[in-house]
């Protein structure tokens, strides 16, 4: 059960350091892939997420293909523990991870079992540009 906890924000970044003073630094965020040619490999990038809540708990960040059918890659299970009232982050590394086609595919952050969220990650190379459906357009407001 996810009653105790809630995922408050998702973002995608080419790494996370921890700096002095336990300051985290999020280099190169984006939200989505747009390269000269596909398909496209990552060397590195991070799936950063911040949780709030009590209890301790079990998440899990996977990359599905566009119809969702296949997984392209998975984080390990990681135990988070968390205070009452308390608030905590995790970062999934993924390494050499290839996009072979232009689509949307879909980051799930999944906590004790359950998919928490869906966060759509569109891929698409200049070939494939003018090919992407007013619907797959998404944006985002930062507040």
């Amino acid at each position: 059960m996810t009653a105790n906890l809630q995922l408050v924000y998702t973002l995608l970044c080419d790494d996370v350091r921890i700096e002095m003073g336990n300051k985290i630094s999020l280099m190169g965020i984006f939200q989505n892939i747009m390269v000269e040619q596909l398909p496209v490999s990552l060397v590195k990038f991070a799936v950063f997420n911040h949780w709030r809540g009590a209890g301790n708990h079990q998440t899990e960040v996977r990359i599905l293909t566009p119809d969702k059918a296949n997984l392209v890659v998975t984080s390990q299970p990681t135990t988070i523990e968390l205070a009452e009232g308390g608030f905590t982050d995790n970062v999934s590394f993924f390494m050499n991870v290839v996009f072979p086609n232009a689509g949307t595919y879909w980051i799930q952050t999944i906590a004790n079992t359950a998919v928490v969220e869906e966060c759509p990650l569109i891929v698409t190379d200049q070939a494939n540009l003018e090919n992407l459906r007013p619907a797959e357009e998404i944006t985002e407001t930062v507040n």
